[in-house]
This record gives structure tokens, sequence and C-alpha cells, in this order.
């Protein structure tokens, strides 16, 4: 396989200049990390009030638990950092060492590799983890849906984030990186057996009954647990996800109650604030704690009040917690990191080269234009000399220079489309320029020409073959 592409290959950057900017477990604490987080109609507004205020040309907000990171295509105006930073600022409140410390940047082609790793799971915190992909495409969707125009992820965004999702479903299909438990939620299942040898028997309770929650009742089943107590502020989603391990569920008012008869509590709700707090804790303990009562907290935000902790025979936990079991599953699936790597940066080959492909579109467009306008400007001269030619001939006539024309550019086109693939394509896009007298005319501009040239003339048979290739081969990077 050939060598991955440098990140600062000339005018990939330059004319793409997508950026990924945010903050994940490896860059900020939970405490800050909280601070960060989007729901799904504040991620929304943040995109929107972002386009308003910034030249940012597409954009695509990830927001998960261990991370929170704007993919941005900007425009020309570099002032877009400065708002984003304004937009996080009054998002997350004063912070002593201000937004800025916290937040990590890669540019073009370094942060397509990076999502590429997010989705494939390689950056997460367990290794592997196999519900990124599923946040990844959440977000992008939540994108694509926007009523604005242009759209918020648009040309270059959808290739990327359509690339990366099939990227990653190929390296949890070819390698054994998803394998065993991988999942924040298996992980925390997996500390509660180190603390108590064994769950069967221990008293359990689930805050939380959605995706996490479930995550977590598959990984007690596994570790053979029964009996377990769900809270859920919708009451039936917590009865559906109780029967599985013939337990029962509890409505939040009765948070207490519950609290009061659990071993071990594993936390995940979407609650913007703390459920869990020294209220509940005094309601469900009035006497105080005589045994042991462990917390483990995944949730961003956090569920549980930090300050429990501190309280006589609490043991709590959060999600920075868990790194020493997660750094034994990195150690498990090591043997599987390389070929998962490699499979990325294939990926990120075939994406270099669509951007360079990209980078010839408006010269592509602007010779086609050219090409219309010398055909119409000479078949006007001929008609003009010839008064007399009947309308039947004047279409024959008409329809052959069309296809003239066609054919005469046909093979430049392919050849330019081609050349910047494989060459030095700055060099190749300035001796085409050259050659049709391109310097000075705008060619990188979308001119009146390129209207009529390539949205009214009949199609040649070879430029027909040559878009139908061209689309199997988006479809093919489309498919996740």
């Amino acid at each position: 396989m050939s060598a991955e592409p440098e990140a600062s290959g000339t005018g990939s950057r330059e004319r793409f200049p997508f950026t990924v900017v945010g903050v994940s477990h490896r860059t900020a604490p939970i405490e800050v990390r909280e601070r960060f987080w989007f729901g799904r109609a504040e991620a929304s507004r943040a995109l929107i009030s972002l386009r308003s205020k910034a030249d940012v040309r597409e954009a695509v907000l990830l927001s998960t638990c261990n991370r929170t990171e704007f993919y941005l295509l900007p425009g020309e105006d570099e002032s877009w950092m400065e708002t984003l930073e304004e937009l996080l600022a009054r998002k997350v409140g004063p912070l002593e060492e201000g937004v800025r410390a916290y937040l990590f940047q890669h540019h073009g082609l370094e942060a397509a590799r990076h999502l590429f790793r997010v989705t494939s799971g390689l950056d997460s915190m367990v290794t592997g983890e196999a519900e990124i992909q599923g946040q990844v495409r959440d977000a992008y969707e939540m994108s694509t849906e926007l009523a604005l125009e242009p759209p918020m992820a648009d040309t270059v965004l959808n290739r990327l984030f359509q690339m990366a999702l099939a990227v990653g479903g190929t390296v949890r299909a070819e390698t054994g990186l998803g394998e065993g438990a991988a999942s924040v939620a298996s992980v925390a299942v997996e500390l509660a057996g180190k603390i108590f040898g064994a769950l069967r028997g221990k008293n359990v309770l689930i805050l939380g009954a959605g995706d996490t929650g479930e995550l977590i009742v598959e990984a007690l089943g596994r570790e053979g647990a029964e009996g377990v107590i769900v809270a859920n502020r919708t009451y039936e989603r917590a009865v559906n996800l109780a029967e599985r391990l013939r337990g029962h569920a509890v409505p939040f008012d009765r948070l207490p109650e519950a609290v009061g008869s659990a071993d071990i509590v594993l936390s995940s709700t979407a609650a913007p604030h703390a459920v869990l707090s020294r209220n509940v804790l005094q309601e469900a303990f009035p006497h105080g704690l005589r045994q042991p009562l462990f917390v483990i907290d995944i949730a961003i935000p956090r569920d549980v009040d930090p300050a429990l902790g501190d309280e006589p025979n609490v043991f709590l936990y959060n999600l920075d917690d868990l790194q020493q079991i997660v750094e034994e599953h990195v150690q498990i699936r090591k043997d599987a990191i390389p070929k998962a790597q490699r499979l990325i940066g294939a990926q990120l080959e075939e994406f270099h080269k669509w951007l360079a492909s990209q980078e010839v579109v408006p010269v592509i467009r602007h010779l086609r234009g050219r090409g219309e306008e010398i055909r119409s400007d000479e078949l006007e001269r001929l008609f003009q000399r010839l008064p007399h030619l009947p309308e039947e001939d004047r279409t024959r006539v008409e329809e052959f220079s069309r296809r003239f024309m066609n054919k005469l550019l046909h093979d430049p086109t392919v050849r330019l489309r081609e050349g910047v693939r494989h060459r030095d394509r700055d060099q190749i896009v300035e001796a085409v320029r050259y050659l049709y007298g391109m310097e000075d005319d705008g060619a990188d501009d979308e001119g009146e020409g390129e209207r009529e040239g390539e949205g009214k003339e009949e199609r040649t048979e070879d430029e027909v073959t040559e878009r139908v290739s061209q689309r199997k081969g988006d479809e093919g990077a489309r498919q996740p």
C-alpha cells in the first residue's frame, strides 16, 4: 500500500481547510468535559449560531460522554475561531485557565485522520467501543437535517463523514478491535465485579433506561446478575429494561427508596443536572450508611453530586476513574491496532485523492464554459453567412458542434481528473490554465460560461460512460 498522504500537502489544505476543534478525555478532566456537553437541540442551535456569526461553510458537532468536537469547513475569514471560542465560553462559563487551554485542533488531512480514528474506536477511552459509530452517524445526520442553505453538511463534510462511517464498519469487521467487553458500560460493570468478586445476589440499581442503560443490563446479564432495580423518568422504559433481568422498575419520585436498598448504583441518565444528591442520600439513609454503597457514574453531565464521594461508606467512581481497567482493554486489543491503522490509512488516501479531484472541478467547468462560448459564437457567424440554411440543417449543425466539442474536451477532462490524483496537481492545473488562456480571467470561479457548458449540452457516449463510472465510485464511498 502506498504511504499515507501528508496532512500539510499543498492544495487540499488551502482549498479545503477543514478542521476539527474540541475537547476530549485526552485534553480535559470530567469536571471540565461535562460543561462542554451539548444535547441534540442545543447542538442544532449552536451550529446555526456559528453559521450566522462566522464565515463557516460546513459544520458537524459531535458531543458524547468523552468528547465535544466541531468539524468545520471555514471560509476565507479567519475570525471563525474567535467566534467559536466565544460560543464555547458562553456555554461552559468561567474556567480558571480559559476555554482555549482545553481545546485541541487538527487541520486538513489530520482532521480527517482524527475522525476516522474516532469512528473506528481507536480514539475512545475504551478502545474499539461500538457506540461511537452510532454517535458519529447521529451527529452527521443532525447537520444534514438542518434547514439551512447552503446545507450545513455539504460536499466536503458529506464525503468525509460517509467515508469515516465506512472505515469504522470495516475496522470492526476485519479486525479484533471490538472483541470482548468494548463499552464504557461494560467496563463499569467489570469494575463492580472487581469490587465485589461476584455480582450474583447483589442489589444493583440502574439509573437511566437509555442506550447506555441497555448496555449495562447486557453486561450485568453476562455477569449473572438478576433482580436489578431500574429507575427512569419514563416509567414504561424502566419496566421493559428491568424485565430483561427479572428485576423491577421504580418511578423517579421513589428514588430514595431504591437507593436505600442498593449495594451498587450504576448511573447513566441524560439529565442536565445531578439526580443523586446529598438530599436523596440522606432521605435514603436517615441514620447514615451502615454498609458500603458503591456508585459508578458514567454520565456526562455527571448524574451524581461529586460531594457524595466524601460521605462515609460511599465509594464514588466516575468515567475518569475507569482508566485502569480501560488500559487493560487496550492491551487486549493491541494486536488489532496496526491493521486498523492500515485500513484508516488506505481510506485517508482515497479521501486525499477525492479532495485533489475536487480542486480541478472549477477549472474543468471553466474550460467547458469557454468551449461553449466559442462554439456558440462560431455557430452564430456561420448561420449569418448561411441565412438560407433550412431549420432542419441548422439543428443538425448545432448537434454536430456539441458532439464535436464534447469529444474534443473529453480526453483533457479525464486526464486532468486523473493527473491531479497522482502527480503535482498545482503544476498540471497551472499548465491547463496557461494553455487555454485562463491566467487572468478567474478560472477558479464559477463563471457564466459554465452554466451553459454543463447544464444544457447533450452528453457524448464517452462522457456518459465517464459520469457513470464516477457515480459508481461515489456510491462505493457512501456505503456505511
